[in-house]
């Protein structure tokens, strides 16, 4: 199934990734796509302060540290970001299909096939011509629902 919105600013991708946050389930792996800058980051923080219930949750950018767990009410949840990845290997060391319980917002998924090919939910981000706002075009893969 494929759906696609334009999100205008910033609060509406906050709203736009609280509501999506309430589709997830544990065990689901979301990739975030884009290209740099298109909000991959503000997407996934949007998530995790709605799956947390704390919408002052300090989320940093996973950039340097390439996964942060968090603690949830429905469960652990990673954010990890593979940008950094030297070789695809390195992304099962981190973890990041060991938990199946878990669900996993993954930036640059597409530098570990491995996880690429477990994702359930593909969120791609991309600015539209002229700079303002931003397109959202989801893609939930049906045979991991």
């Amino acid at each position: 199934m494929l759906s696609q919105t334009f999100l205008p600013d910033d609060a509406a991708t906050a709203r736009f990734g609280a509501q999506l946050a309430t589709s997830v389930k544990p065990g689901d792996i979301v990739s975030l796509e884009g290209d740099l800058g298109a909000g991959k980051t503000a997407m996934a923080r949007a998530m995790l302060r709605a799956l947390a219930e704390d919408p002052a949750l300090e989320v940093p950018s996973p950039t340097f540290a390439i996964i942060q767990p968090y603690d949830t009410p429905i469960g652990p949840v990673l954010h990890a970001d593979l940008y950094r990845l030297a070789d695809a290997s390195e992304a099962d060391e981190l973890g990041l299909l060991d938990d199946p319980k878990a669900i996993v917002l993954v930036e640059w998924a597409e530098r570990a096939p491995q996880v690429a090919e477990a994702v359930r939910l593909i969120v791609h981000l991309d600015i539209p011509p002229g700079g303002e706002g931003r397109n959202v075009r989801l893609t939930w893969r049906d045979q991991f629902k």
